[in-house]
């Protein structure tokens, strides 16, 4: 019998993308979201305000400093960290929830929120890193946004190789010197990922039953 197409369910999955400033994380993490209805982008919460064109519940969930105080105290959150002034946390019921109705997550995280999260749920969590193809690509990235100061740059620079040297605490390095050719590995990070024996809940009862 062909042409019958066998779908078990899944436990879904938290897709870690990382990387210094510039070195094209942001375009990697819109493409996958356009190309993969899966998958969606994880809605942290932020101490920081709104900014023009921005939506509560959509890019961040915005919420006061006491706020955020009283979920750090409940162990509300999977990861949180100060950047910049303000502070961004992953709210751990909604995200819980949805992976086990095999709802992915993508999240946008320094390497720190990736070792908390990793801490603290191993089994749904997968680590990508990606890196420039040069230290000189990276500047010129960085100096082509014209929107930031010399002093800003030189800052972003630093907090690269910093961000750089923590490479090896992730599953997967990819070199981002193409933007279609590292989304194409990307794609096949996640779809490996999704068919792990351990992540397909409904594979135990469909092996009982091929067995009899």
């Amino acid at each position: 019998m062909t042409g019958l197409h066998t779908t078990l369910a899944r436990r879904g999955l938290m897709f870690i993308l990382s990387s210094p400033s510039g070195a094209g994380k942001t375009t990697i993490s819109r493409m996958l979201l356009e190309a993969d209805s899966e998958i969606k982008l994880s809605v942290s919460c932020t101490t920081r305000p709104m900014r023009p064109g921005e939506e509560n519940g959509v890019h961040y969930h915005f919420v006061s400093d006491a706020d955020f105080d009283r979920m750090v105290e409940e162990d509300d959150f999977y990861e949180w960290a100060h950047v910049f002034g303000h502070r961004y946390g992953t709210p751990k019921a909604r995200v819980r929830a949805a992976l086990k109705e095999g709802q992915d997550f993508l999240f946008d995280i320094d390497w720190q929120g990736t070792q908390q999260l990793y801490q603290k749920d191993q089994q749904d969590v997968v680590r990508v890193f990606l890196l420039p193809p040069s230290i000189d690509e990276l500047r010129r990235r960085l100096e082509g946004r014209a929107q930031d100061s010399q002093d800003v740059i030189n800052a972003r620079m630093e907090r690269a190789r910093a961000e750089i040297s923590h490479w090896d605490a992730y599953d997967y390095v990819v070199i981002n010197d193409n933007v279609q050719a590292c989304f194409g590995k990307v794609q096949q990070i996640l779809a490996a990922e999704r068919m792990k024996r351990q992540r397909q809940t409904g594979l135990i009862p469909f092996v009982r039953e091929l067995m009899g």
